[in-house]
């Protein structure tokens, strides 16, 4: 069966009418969650107010699990580190040193006012940022994120790389996306990752699938595929804050 949101059509997204390039920040210190989100939402108010450019802005998290609008409390099986209930989309996951997060603030009125035809963007820079390391990242309409086969495991076994949820206020978005570069794999073992119980079902990383890959060479393969989806960025130093 054809997944429809591979159909459909994301050149639209390529370009903001009128709105220029897109800011690409990265931060080189771990950024506490709650600051995390209270710049996300000065800077998407700001957005909408056509005060600020759109942004990417790409940073670590300290170990913490993040707890979406589907969240549910009996899929925290033990709270050994900090629970953050927020508002994005979908359930729990965890985020640490070793991820890398893109909090991804763009203005889909200028763009497309489409939130399913976003998420299909978010997941396609996803898989063409895998891609440059041959890893084939894929969708799948039951669960969300990006995963990889793994028959080394066994016949019809999956991993979970790239996790996915998003919010959006005035149809400006925050909140983005989590890549699994090198962080610790046990620590997902205190959740029901995204509500997915299916033992077939696991989460992986690029160095778990034996590739030897730097959070700097995860950044550029982001940038190039973010700009073929998403259009032009522009280059700031690393900053703390947004």
């Amino acid at each position: 069966m054809v997944n429809d949101r591979q159909s459909l059509d994301l050149t639209t997204f390529a370009r903001s009418q009128g709105g220029g390039e897109v800011e690409w920040r990265i931060s080189a210190d771990s950024v506490p969650y709650p600051e995390a989100v209270t710049a996300m939402e000065a800077r998407a108010a700001d957005i909408a107010e056509r005060k600020a450019a759109e942004l990417v802005w790409l940073l670590e998290h300290p170990p913490l699990y993040t707890s979406g609008t589907s969240g549910k409390q009996t899929d925290l099986l033990d709270p050994r580190f900090p629970l953050f209930t927020t508002g994005r989309g979908g359930q729990l996951t965890y985020h640490g040193p070793g991820q890398r997060v893109a909090y991804v603030m763009l203005d889909l009125k200028r763009r497309r006012p489409d939130v399913r035809a976003y998420v299909a963007g978010l997941e396609e820079w996803i898989i063409r940022t895998l891609d440059a390391f041959n890893v084939r990242g894929e969708r799948r309409e039951d669960r969300v994120g990006v995963w990889v086969r793994r028959p080394d495991k066994g016949a019809g076994y999956e991993d979970k790389i790239a996790a996915i949820g998003v919010r959006l206020r005035r149809w400006v978005s925050f909140h983005g996306i989590a890549i699994n570069v090198e962080p610790d794999l046990s620590h997902f073992s205190a959740i029901v990752p995204c509500g997915v119980v299916d033992p077939r079902y696991g989460v992986t990383s690029l160095v778990d699938l034996g590739l030897p890959v730097t959070m700097e060479d995860l950044d550029v393969a982001l940038r190039r595929a973010f700009e073929d989806v998403f259009g032009a960025t522009s280059a700031r130093l690393p900053e703390a804050t947004v």
